[in-house]
């Protein structure tokens, strides 16, 4: 055991010597535009939650009733004796809110990613991945038999391809898994041209809609309804801008929600979602859907951000989301930067690797609807001054 533990040691000491070591920072009170951290009231400027629901008095008011006519937890997975009324109403809500036959919750999306592949696709078959989908995807896909394809981020020559190959190789079925939004950049994936070679190939279009449900599109139904197209089968989480607590979900045809309460290990294996959760996700779709004012505040404060970090000098990866990367390149520089933001009151977080690629460390700031101007203003102050503290600017 010592040796083992001599080893792990080694391990942590050359992450820290390549400044790559993750801190966490405690939390006094809930998450909002502004946190209470270590006795200092902190903007936060690195939260997904993008419309600011997560200390919503409705959330709160929902999940509180439901301890007490719920109880604490089910104590159980689904299908022994952890299933509520409750469930099956939120499932059939965000199948309704997302236009699908019905949907499967699951603990958190990266469970739902890691249930999805394997019990749809076998050795028979092909899933083609995108280079930049979420880590969830990619483990999701490990555990599976089908034939394993990857095309180049957005680049729909490759994506081509890569169905060819998929063909000529004989599978039998088909799947094209992408995210909605690629979560560190920002960008969105070209769900029009992914669709169309998914139905000019006979393919299956899964999308990832973590960062775009609730937010992007009309009535904030995700990205495909921002694009006007169909997702075959959509994934997503109650964990961001649906309240930002936990729990996901995947929706789509009955006959492939049926399979999955059958099949997807994560589901059978798992307890099921408390049921104060689950309420503050049913209040959450309610508020989702008639918060036409929030989207619009949000991608205002987005422009703003972006404008302002832009003439300030700083890299900003381009684009139309709320995420907003400032690129740093090293990840000490990272980790220097968003020490410096601290001290000035500013909550963010350095991205680095195996996050992102080594040499594209950055600050990921993301927008939320609850910062003001005056919050945006500062914000820029201080990214202003931690620039010119570190170099650069």
């Amino acid at each position: 055991m010592s040796e083992f533990l001599d080893h792990i040691r080694g391990e942590l000491a050359a992450i820290e010597a390549e400044g790559m070591t993750k801190r966490e920072r405690l939390i006094s009170g809930p998450q909002g535009a502004h946190v209470d951290m270590e006795g200092r009231r902190m903007l936060n400027l690195c939260a997904n939650n993008y419309l600011g629901l997560a200390d919503h008095p409705d959330l709160i008011a929902a999940a509180r009733g439901a301890l007490e006519t719920g109880g604490f937890g089910m104590a159980s997975v689904r299908f022994i004796c952890g299933t509520q009324d409750l469930h099956r109403a939120l499932e059939a809500r965000l199948a309704q809110f997302l236009g699908h036959d019905d949907s499967i919750l699951f603990a958190a999306c990266f469970d739902a990613n890691g249930g999805l592949f394997e019990p749809l696709l076998g050795p028979e078959d092909a899933v083609i991945s995108d280079s930049l989908n979420h880590a969830s995807i990619i483990d999701g896909i490990r555990l599976c038999k089908a034939k394993r394809f990857r095309y180049a981020n957005s680049d729909m020559a490759d994506l081509e391809a890569q169905l060819v190959a998929a063909r000529v190789a004989g599978a039998r079925f088909i799947m094209i898994a992408t995210d909605g939004v690629f979560s560190m950049d920002g960008y969105l994936a070209k769900l029009p041209e992914i669709r169309a070679l998914a139905d000019a190939y006979g393919a299956v279009l899964m999308v990832d809609d973590c960062h775009a449900t609730g937010f992007m599109g009309p009535q904030g139904r995700g990205t495909p309804a921002h694009f006007g197209v169909r997702a075959d089968v959509i994934t997503g989480t109650l964990g961001k801008a649906l309240g930002g607590a936990l729990g996901g979900y995947i929706a789509g045809p009955q006959a492939v929600i049926d399979l999955l309460r059958q099949r997807a290990r994560p589901y059978l294996f798992s307890n099921a979602l408390p049921p104060a959760i689950v309420a503050a996700g049913l209040a959450a779709l309610d508020l989702v859907e008639a918060a036409d004012g929030l989207r619009a505040q949000l991608f205002e404060n987005a422009a703003y951000w972006r404008a302002g970090l832009e003439a300030a000098g700083f890299e900003v990866l381009p684009g139309e989301h709320p995420i907003i990367p400032v690129m740093l390149g090293e990840a000490r520089l990272a980790q220097d930067m968003a020490a410096e933001l601290g001290k000035r009151g500013v909550h963010v977080a350095g991205f680095f690797f195996p996050v992102v690629p080594k040499g594209r460390a950055r600050i990921r700031t993301q927008m939320n609807a609850a910062l003001t101007r005056e919050d945006l203003d500062f914000g820029l102050a201080a990214f202003k001054d931690a620039g010119h503290a570190v170099g650069v600017l």
